[in-house]
């Protein structure tokens, strides 16, 4: 399996981005149009698609469509990250609970656990944390999206 990137961009620097993807040479270092992405080897939209519920239902938005969206019909492998998957991730940041948990770990630990998720509950953490991150530094005046490239 290659990787999943999931960046911030316009609409049509991620149609350019997407495209130095699907050629091959978009890389790691340039971390995206906007030099903001998480590249992560091993999972595909699919598995994006699952952090977002696990991050929706621990913010209590759970039920909300949370499936990734085809972008434009020139490119299968570039999709959008819907608006309520963009909230609930950038709510693991600040989100509190009533109890000692921390939302961002305790979404991290379910995602790790996972069946077809290659990688620890550390690194999950790290990259849910990169990805809310990410989805809280949106910038709706310059009309940004979060946007996720699947090879």
């Amino acid at each position: 399996m290659g990787f999943t990137e999931i960046f911030v961009a316009t609409h049509d620097a991620a149609l350019k981005h997407a495209g130095l993807l699907d050629e091959g040479r978009g890389s790691a270092m340039e971390g995206g149009p906007d030099g903001q992405a998480v590249r992560i080897q091993g999972i595909s939209d699919f598995e994006v698609e699952q952090l977002g519920d696990l991050a929706g239902t621990a913010v209590h938005a759970g039920g909300a469509d949370y499936e990734l969206t085809m972008v434009d019909v020139a490119s299968d492998s570039l999709l959008a990250v819907p608006p309520a998957m963009v909230r609930a991730l950038a709510d693991l940041l600040t989100y509190e609970t009533e109890g000692e948990g921390n939302v961002l770990e305790d979404v991290a630990e379910q995602w790790a656990a996972q069946e077809d998720i290659p990688f620890g509950a550390a690194q999950a953490r790290t990259y849910v944390e990169q990805l809310a991150r990410l989805a809280a530094g949106l910038d709706d005046s310059q009309r940004t999206g979060l946007y996720v490239w699947s090879a």
